[in-house]
């Protein structure tokens, strides 16, 4: 007969498991969003800020450490810390930002067979490019 510490001791590891994976998959979110984030400073069509923005997020929820490094770094700072102190985004990233989500919007809505779907990207997208364009533009 199982005791109830022996109960307890068996839902914190389950706890910890899942704690520890879901770190994990933020981790290796956040890093791929970083890689992401930079090949867009190269190549003109990927945004930056949206990718540096996720890994930002994905960061603090799961690596002070990298978090501390992403917010301190001396290049890739610049694109984030406008935003995450309130004063929003460049103009230059909003417009990176709303054609991507635009044109990759689009064809998700042409591949998606159902009106249903093609609606609801439809809504999405007016709704998430209302919120871009409306956060404020900081003076560089």
């Amino acid at each position: 007969m199982a005791t109830s510490n022996d109960m307890s001791v068996n839902a914190l590891s389950k706890r910890s498991f899942a704690g520890g994976f879901v770190r994990v998959l933020l981790l290796a979110l956040g890093s791929l969003s970083v890689v992401l984030g930079v090949v867009g400073i190269f190549l003109p069509l990927l945004p930056t800020t949206p990718f540096l923005l996720l890994a930002a997020g994905c960061f603090v929820r799961s690596s002070d450490r990298f978090y501390a490094w992403l917010v301190s770094h001396p290049v890739l700072s610049k694109y984030i810390l406008a935003y995450l102190n309130g004063s929003g985004i460049p103009r230059k990233a909003k417009y990176y930002t709303l054609l991507t989500m635009w044109l990759t919007m689009g064809i998700s809505a042409l591949i998606v067979p159902l009106w249903q779907v093609q609606v609801l990207l439809l809504c999405t997208a007016v709704v998430v490019s209302t919120y871009i364009w409306r956060l404020p533009e900081p003076a560089l």
